[in-house]
């Protein structure tokens, strides 16, 4: 400690001044590092667009993969017919049995969400309109169709598993021919979804780190181009506290700054491919807009970029402030 600090933290002085004035001093020497560290910023305009476009681009890539993956389960929610059960009944079925099974059925509250009966007239009738064979279905003695009982599971009951015990247990009612369930469709959808997830997560986790290497890299830069002024005022009794806030605030820039940037970078993203999704649900006859990128998305991707600036420059900070002492 040199002598031009002694006696500053006497008991006299400490008594002179409040609680509250220290608390207002000490926002006030904050606020004032933090618009300093800004400042040096603004003064290497090339060195900061660079580490902010690297940041930037680093959260845009996952964050656009994971606004992706959001949006497919959001279409394939919709995609839930494609675990409904459809159980054929025996020809000689009647009207009365079938309801009363459609009854039974019903009932497995905890299992079943919806549960239709669709009648052989009904069936025969979807089948003339849809196949454009209705001149000759009309040479047709008697209708050949059954009795079709259309079952929605639960959503728990939508995994494959799920869904192959479910229909197993349903296919053991006495007047049910067989059921159908695309089980192996179901798979495969789950299956792409579930790689789809740990890619983005590996993707995230990997470029996450290589933002916190870059931004420590960049504050070790930072902290040896000022290593005589930081040897200068560990000279006069400056503490590794009051030199470190700088370089920390320089991370905490950088990460709000490239998280507004990544943010920026994935609406027009989303905006570029919006056009296509577009098309491609015109073809088949529907709407579908990309969701996902509101006022809570700025906020994660923002938390994430500043977490990520303040972790890299504390690392460096930790490291190489303690590492510059006078001579």
């Amino acid at each position: 400690m040199s002598l031009l600090f002694t006696g500053r933290n006497s008991s006299s002085a400490s008594r002179r001044v409040s609680l509250f004035q220290r608390l207002l001093m000490g926002i006030i020497n904050h606020i004032r590092q933090a618009l300093a560290s800004l400042g040096e910023l603004w003064r290497s305009p090339l060195a900061t667009i660079m580490t902010i476009g690297v940041l930037g681009l680093s959260i845009t890539l996952p964050s656009t993969l994971y606004l992706m993956v959001k949006n497919t389960e959001k279409v394939t929610a919709g995609w839930e017919d494609a675990g409904e059960i459809s159980l054929y009944l025996q020809a000689n079925t009647t009207a009365k049995q079938a309801q009363k099974l459609l009854s039974g059925v019903s009932a497995m509250k905890n299992k079943i969400d919806d549960a239709r009966l669709i009648s052989p007239d009904l069936a025969l009738e979807e089948f003339e309109t849809l196949s454009g064979l209705g001149d000759a279905l009309a040479y047709l003695d008697a209708n050949p169709l059954p009795y079709v009982l259309l079952i929605t599971p639960k959503p728990e009951y939508l995994r494959p598993e799920a869904a192959r015990q479910l229909l197993s247990e349903l296919e053991q009612q006495s007047i049910v021919d067989f059921g159908k369930l695309d089980i192996e469709w179901l798979e495969k959808l789950y299956a792409i979804v579930s790689i789809a997830k740990d890619i983005v997560w590996i993707v995230a986790i990997l470029l996450c780190v290589s933002v916190v290497l870059i931004i420590g890299n960049t504050i070790r830069l930072n902290i040896l181009s000022q290593r005589e002024a930081i040897a200068v005022m560990k000279l006069v009794g400056a503490t590794d506290n009051f030199i470190r806030f700088p370089f920390l605030y320089t991370g905490f820039w950088y990460g709000i700054l490239g998280g507004f940037l990544a943010w920026m970078l994935v609406a027009f993203l989303l905006w570029w491919i919006q056009s296509g999704v577009e098309n491609l649900a015109g073809l088949y006859r529907t709407s579908f807009t990309i969701s996902g990128l509101d006022g809570s998305a700025l906020g994660i991707i923002l938390m994430i970029s500043i977490t990520l600036g303040l972790i890299g420059s504390l690392i460096s900070v930790q490291k190489h402030i303690k590492e510059i002492e006078p001579s």
